[in-house]
């Protein structure tokens, strides 16, 4: 009996292996698509050896392919890679972070990172494997994925206490390859407390610097830390980005859950949203110049990250709502053509155009750009329907047409009497009730 069912469902078992074996390939080109992680090896010539690296692509990586993405390139990719990974997605997706092109090195399969990290006891400086795997990351590495993925000129680099001390060579160079660094509890090479403050100060490229403690970290490595911070933090230099977190509560290696999300977010400040600190401290104080602010805002971004971003909606708002407060109305003509390059098929030029109009008093304006607006996209909590209601009500405000017809009616008209030889006296001539009751206007006042 079993042997008859067998042979009846046959067919649909190799039906359903199919389906199942397409669910499968769908789920797994969606977990691709979301995280985009994947092993590979490169060769190096510097160390004379086969090294394993991890690459994280941005999920939107093939979606836009004109777009760039900074590079995070980690030490101790193997334990450091998925809670950077973690970060910068929940960041992403809230729109605070960018997406980036992560890149960790594998180093705790056979203890590589001691031999990575070799440096001399008296110099402080990169020796034996170290100096070679110095130059693997600066000379190899980065080229490698900047020739094979889309990359922005921005790069950052991280690590924990050996790594994350050794990262700090980079800094020793006159032109740092990269731009920021994310050095979590840190152990410094010999007297590299001393010289990091010193190259934050002379290096003329802007830089940004992060490192942590914890009050439960390994006691040498902390003093060291804290001493470090004392002369960093006295450094006032624009081009200087820095930061130090030390952390209440935490361990050597909790530290790392605390350090990453608050660096990252040290690091891509400009990068967010308008927040409701940025608006109050930064942009309500402003006399004038709104506009600007915001134009100078996507610049930054622009420039620091290589990053060709639309403006935010909500920016728009919150320069809007700046406009409105200190009624520096006329830059809403500026605000709108910057809506007009950024969002050309909606209404939120014409909107702001009517916005600038109706404040002004210039009702009829207003009405006109309202009902242009009317016949653009909606976008975000813009809407025809608002439209309307807004040019409707500033009609009611406007004289009607026949008005200026009725004020040149009820105007009496005297005639000239022709002249004669004797001068007649003319009978005036009586005008009707209708004629001579002034008539009421929208608003009620009396023409």
């Amino acid at each position: 009996m079993l042997i008859v069912l067998a042979i009846v469902l046959l067919p649909y078992i190799k039906e359903m292996k199919k389906l199942l074996l397409l669910l499968i390939c769908i789920y797994s080109y969606t977990f691709y698509a979301q995280n985009k992680k994947v092993t590979d090896t490169i060769f190096s010539n510097k160390l004379n050896e086969d090294r394993e690296i991890i690459i994280g692509l941005p999920p939107s990586y093939d979606k836009h392919p004109n777009q760039k993405f900074p590079i995070l390139v980690l030490l101790d990719g193997d334990f450091l890679f998925d809670p950077f990974q973690g970060a910068l997605s929940y960041g992403n997706y809230w729109d605070d972070l960018p997406e980036v092109i992560i890149v960790g090195i594998s180093q705790n399969k056979n203890n590589e990172r001691e031999l990575d990290c070799m440096v001399d006891e008296t110099t402080g400086l990169p020796s034996e494997k170290g100096e070679s795997f110095f130059e693997f990351i600066g000379m190899e590495l980065l080229p490698y994925i900047q020739k094979n993925f889309r990359t922005a000129p921005f790069k950052m680099i991280a690590g924990l206490d050996t790594t994350a001390g050794f990262l700090n060579l980079y800094l020793y160079k006159d032109n740092p390859v990269f731009d920021a660094y994310i050095s979590m509890s840190p152990e410094l090479p010999n007297t590299m407390e001393e010289n990091i403050p010193q190259r934050l100060a002379a290096i003329q490229k802007p830089l940004f610097y992060y490192h942590s403690s914890a009050d439960g970290d390994v006691k040498k490595m902390r003093n060291r830390i804290i001493a470090l911070d004392e002369v960093a933090k006295k450094i006032n230099k624009e081009t200087v980005n820095y930061r130090f977190d030390d952390f209440k509560g935490a361990s050597h290696y909790s530290l790392v859950l605390n350090s990453i999300p608050s660096a990252l977010y040290q690091i891509f400040s400009v990068y967010q949203p308008i927040s409701t600190v940025e608006f109050n401290e930064k942009i309500a104080t402003l006399s004038s110049g709104y506009v600007d602010y915001l134009i100078k805002k996507y610049d930054v971004i622009d420039k620091s990250f290589a990053l060709k971003l639309p403006i935010r909606l909500n920016d728009f708002k919150a320069i809007e709502a700046a406009i409105l407060k200190n009624k520096a109305y006329d830059e809403f003509d500026k605000l709108s053509q910057l809506a007009r390059k950024n969002y050309p098929k909606s209404m939120l030029a014409d909107y702001q155009m009517g916005q600038m109009y109706e404040k002004k008093g210039d009702n009829a304006r207003a009405v006109k750009s309202y009902l242009s607006a009317f016949q653009r996209e909606e976008i975000g909590d813009l809407t025809k329907e608002m439209m309307i209601e807004r040019a409707d009500e500033l009609k009611k405000s406007l004289p009607k047409k026949g008005d200026k017809g009725k004020k040149e009616k009820e105007e009496p008209v005297v005639e000239e009497t022709p002249p004669t030889e004797t001068p007649t006296e003319t009978t005036p001539v009586e005008t009707t009730p209708t004629e001579t009751t002034p008539t009421e206007t929208p608003l009620g006042g009396k023409k």
